[in-house]
């Protein structure tokens, strides 16, 4: 439970802050699907292509029973998202909250990667794709817990 809890607070700051970096003209999906890209960049880096197509099905699958609107997503053999940007509204200006399909997804990943790889290498991975992001987990940016 301890992870799910990690797993979705992440997924809400790493939404919102994708939401809020950068200008109107960057940005280019939502901040779910950008989010989602920036990690698959770096997973198919470290697992592979069919690494992470295999992991963010697993994501999906999780997700999608929490969200059933969900499976009508799938994850194409490049693990690339089809079918989310149907679902998904964008954020609203005056909102800080990212969608929940957004989150149980992401947060669906995160938490096997949580599982998998464990706090500090997951922690590392996040800190990789977004430097500039402050995330108050209690770990100096080398991983090992204070």
């Amino acid at each position: 439970m301890m992870i799910r809890r990690k797993a979705r607070d992440l997924a809400r700051r790493l939404l919102v802050y994708e939401e809020n970096a950068g200008e109107n003209s960057e940005r280019t999906g939502s901040a779910t699907m950008r989010v989602y890209e920036k990690l698959r960049g770096n997973l198919c880096v470290l697992a592979g292509v069919a690494g992470f197509q295999a992991l963010a099905s697993r994501a999906l699958a999780l997700a999608s029973s929490e969200v059933p609107g969900l499976s009508a997503v799938q994850v194409a053999a490049d693990g690339k998202l089809q079918g989310m940007s149907e679902l998904e509204p964008p954020m609203k200006a005056d909102e800080d909250r990212p969608d929940e399909e957004g989150v149980i997804l992401i947060s669906s990943l995160l938490g096997l990667l949580l599982m998998f790889l464990g706090e500090a290498l997951t922690m590392n991975l996040v800190r990789n794709v977004w430097p500039d992001a402050a995330f108050d987990d209690g770990n100096p940016r080398d991983g090992r817990p204070a």
